[in-house]
Order: structure tokens, then sequence, then C-alpha cells
């Protein structure tokens, strides 16, 4: 990879995973990224002025816990239907990869938080085949967002487009929709920032 520039494309990330309406896995153990499984790579490229370049959900078959509670189908709205023919894993990480070009294009990969990026590597160690935009730098919108805004407290999504008049657009906790939700708070970060808060 060469050099980044702020020129380069923002690869914004937002995971869905299984969940439980008692926050515990069928294990009876409390859910956490180590029995969460993902089930959708909501991804979104777009330019530092919040314009969306391209977008796409990749849907992923769950194996430890294939069927989907009831909470989670209705909190994300991805059926049983979709994730029974959805890929794997691992092919999922090759989809993505061919879609984003890796590893010729470059790019920052951002989330909301460092939750996804944490679930993401904790996962990609179990199945040994990491998304190649792993490798990338990757950037904390959401402390990128505090500290241009000064907020400390109430960081959700919700409320961060409601700080700046914004409505949802499309569907609460589905990956895809987050995503483009994200890119729309883009233009209101202060990108002098960036190299300062990015993982490289």
């Amino acid at each position: 990879m060469g050099s980044l520039n702020n020129h380069s494309p923002l690869l914004v990330v937002d995971l869905e995973a299984t969940c439980w309406e008692s926050r515990k896995a069928p294990s009876s153990q409390p859910q956490s990224i180590h029995n969460m499984e993902i089930i959708e790579f909501g991804c979104a490229l777009a330019t530092r002025d919040g314009t969306l370049l391209d977008s796409k959900s990749f849907l992923v078959r769950p194996v430890r816990h294939p069927h989907l509670s009831n909470f989670c189908r209705k909190l994300t709205g991805i059926s049983q239907t979709m994730v029974d023919t959805a890929p794997g894993f691992t092919e999922v990480c090759q989809e993505i990869d061919t879609w984003l070009g890796c590893p010729a294009e470059e790019f920052i990969w951002c989330s909301w938080g460092n939750y996804d990026r944490f679930h993401i590597q904790a996962e990609s160690e179990q199945c040994g085949s990491p998304p190649g935009f792993l490798n990338y730098p990757h950037l904390n919108l959401k402390r990128i967002w505090r500290r241009t805004t000064g907020q400390k407290k109430k960081n959700g999504l919700a409320h961060a487009l409601a700080f700046h008049e914004l409505e949802f657009e499309g569907k609460h906790h589905r990956g895809v929709d987050d995503a483009r939700n994200i890119v729309r708070l883009l233009p209101f970060m202060d990108w002098s920032l960036e190299t300062e808060l990015t993982n490289r």
C-alpha cells in the first residue's frame, strides 16, 4: 500500500450479530464477541464530505448458533431464511475483498466505536480467515465525532444524528443502513484529528 491521503476513500463497517433478549447465549453464558457470530457486514464507501460512493450488505451464515432468536430477527430485520442461504464467514470475507479490490485499493476503514473492530478480529482468529481490510488503518468515528462536538455521554448513532437534526434513514440495527447513516455524519467531523486518531 502506498501512503494514504485525504483523498483515499473511507470504508464504514457496521456489524450485526447473533443476540438474545436475555443477553445470554444458549450455552447460558453472557453474550459476548466470543459467542456472538457476525450475521451481517454492512459496508459503505464514502468520501470525507459524506458523499456515498457505494454500499453493500454481506450476510453471513452463523455456525455455532445457526438459529436466530426471535429477538435477533425482530431487532435486525434479518430472517432465518436470509442467513440459511448466506455464505459462511470465510467466503464472505473473500467476497468483501473482491468488492473492495483488496489489496490494491487504498482506504481507511472506520466504525462507530471499537466494538466492530474487536468482534471482527475475534471471529477472524476463530475462523483463521480475516477480511483484507483488517490490514488497513482503522478510525473510530465515534471518538472523532465526540472530539469534534464535545459530546461525552450519549454517543449512540441515533443520538449523533439527532444532534445534527437528522432523522435515521432505513431500519435501525440493520448493518448496511447503519453504515449509510454513519456516512451522513462525516461532514460534521473535524478531519484535522484524523492523523492523531487513526490506528495504523
